[in-house]
C-alpha cells in the first residue's frame, strides 16, 4: 500500500463551491441500475431508507503515475483517504441505519482493485457510462483525456436526496462532516416527536 495515497499533501488548492450542486437536494434519483463491485446491480432510486453516497473522481494505484496535473487540479487528491475514511466509520453508518456506497465513473474491475487493496466493507458503484452524472447533472472536470466526478456527497432518503456536501475539503473530513449530518438530524426528528 503506497502512503503517497493515503496522505493528503498540505498544500492542495481547495475547491470553490460553484454552485454546481445547488439544484441536488430534493431531486429524485433516476431509475438507474449501476453494477457494484459485489456483483449486484443497484438502482439506488429503490432503495428504502437512508442511503449515502460519495462520489470521487479516481483512486491511484501503487506503482501506477497520477494525470499529469492531479494535485495541481482542486478537489482531485485524496479519494483514497477518503474511502478509508468512510471505511474507518463505517460500524458508525450501519449504527444509524445507513446503506453506503463509493461511486465513480471508472469501470467495477479498476474499482475491485480498491476495494480489496483498501478492505472496504462496502460496494463501489460504477457510472462508467456517466449515465447517473448526466441524468443528475453533476459536476464534473477533465483531465488527461478522461471526463471525472468531482467529489461531493448526497444523502438520500427512500429515493429523494435530502442533502448534499460539496465541495468537499479535505476529503478524509468527509464522512465525519455525513455522521454529524445525521445525528442532528436525528436529535431534530426526536426532539420534534417529544414536544409533539
Amino acid at each position: 500500500m503506497s502512503s503517497d495515497y493515503l496522505q493528503l499533501p498540505a498544500d492542495l488548492p481547495r475547491p470553490q463551491d460553484d454552485g454546481a450542486a445547488d439544484h441536488l437536494p430534493g431531486t429524485r434519483l433516476p431509475a438507474l441500475a449501476l453494477p457494484a463491485t459485489d456483483g449486484r446491480l443497484i438502482d439506488l432510486s429503490q432503495l428504502p431508507g437512508l442511503v449515502v453516497v460519495y462520489a470521487y473522481p479516481m483512486t491511484g494505484r501503487p506503482g501506477v503515475a497520477l494525470p499529469e496535473g492531479w494535485d495541481a487540479m482542486p478537489g482531485a487528491r485524496g479519494c483514497t483517504p477518503q474511502s478509508c475514511a468512510y471505511r474507518d466509520h463505517y460500524q458508525q453508518f450501519i449504527d444509524v441505519g445507513v446503506s453506503l456506497f463509493g461511486l465513480s465513473v471508472q469501470d467495477s474491475g479498476y474499482q475491485q482493485e480498491l476495494v480489496q487493496r483498501l478492505h472496504l466493507p462496502f460496494a463501489v458503484l460504477s457510472d462508467n457510462a456517466l449515465a447517473l452524472a448526466t441524468a443528475l447533472r453533476l459536476p464534473t472536470f477533465e483531465i488527461a483525456g478522461m471526463r471525472l466526478l468531482r467529489r461531493l456527497t448526497w444523502i438520500a432518503e427512500h429515493g429523494v436526496i435530502q442533502a448534499v456536501h460539496y465541495p468537499v475539503f479535505p476529503s478524509d473530513a468527509d464522512a465525519a462532516w455525513v455522521l454529524d449530518y445525521l445525528r442532528a438530524r436525528n436529535a431534530s426528528a426526536k426532539s420534534s416527536t417529544a414536544e409533539a
